[in-house]
């Protein structure tokens, strides 16, 4: 594993979303910063019900510094719309909030965050649950699953059933959106995500 510093001394302890947003791009907790083009940020309202929690930005993410703004994003909107859930309410960020990637020639392609990545920028997705305090968290794909419950989460196993943090908040873990995108049964596949969000839709009302 990766030995990072970690972003704790970067993240502050007191205040709201705009001061957590303006000290983000000052932190060097893991190398990441060092290839991505910007920091991106969770987004949302302070006081969001709802909580999505996803990997890490992608190309487009990194390009723009808006968190879920490619296809996957394109792909949560819709998702989203179907359930009846505005974007708009709910507060969406990612387990890291740098872009990992590795070149192909021109291209940047996706590469999964390390454990030490994942635990180097746990202090801002700790900081921002305690902020927002949502009533539910909705978490997003295996990197997402690991920074929130823990190396033994299985994605696969535990999809749609609820779930409890250590702070006794509801919480629901599902696929990320993008292997919605990439599936070849993807009908299938968009159903059973939009299933999820219902399920965790039901816990709130």
């Amino acid at each position: 594993m990766d030995k990072f510093t970690g972003a704790a001394e970067w993240v502050p302890h007191d205040g709201g979303l705009k001061k957590l947003t303006a000290a983000l791009p000052e932190c060097r907790g893991c190398d990441l910063y060092q290839y991505a083009e910007r920091v991106v940020p969770g987004e949302g309202p302070a006081r969001a019900r709802m909580m999505l929690i996803g990997e890490q930005p992608g190309d487009v993410e990194d390009k723009e510094g808006h968190v879920f703004v490619g296809p996957a994003g394109r792909l949560l909107d819709k998702a989203l719309a179907e359930v009846g859930i505005d974007r708009s309410d709910v507060f969406l960020t990612n387990a890291v909030k740098h872009f990992r990637f590795e070149r192909q020639g021109k291209r940047r392609i996706h590469k999964t965050p390390g454990a030490g990545h994942i635990g180097a920028c746990h202090p801002w997705l700790d900081r921002e649950l305690e902020i927002v305090r949502p009533s539910i968290v909705v978490v997003l794909g295996a990197v997402a699953a690991r920074a929130v419950f823990g190396t033994g989460f299985k994605v696969t196993e535990q999809r749609g059933l609820p779930q409890v943090l250590r702070d006794g908040t509801a919480a629901i873990a599902t696929v990320h959106p993008s292997s919605v995108v990439r599936s070849r049964e993807y009908r299938r596949d968009f159903d059973l995500f939009v299933h999820d969000l219902r399920a965790a839709l039901a816990q709130l009302t």
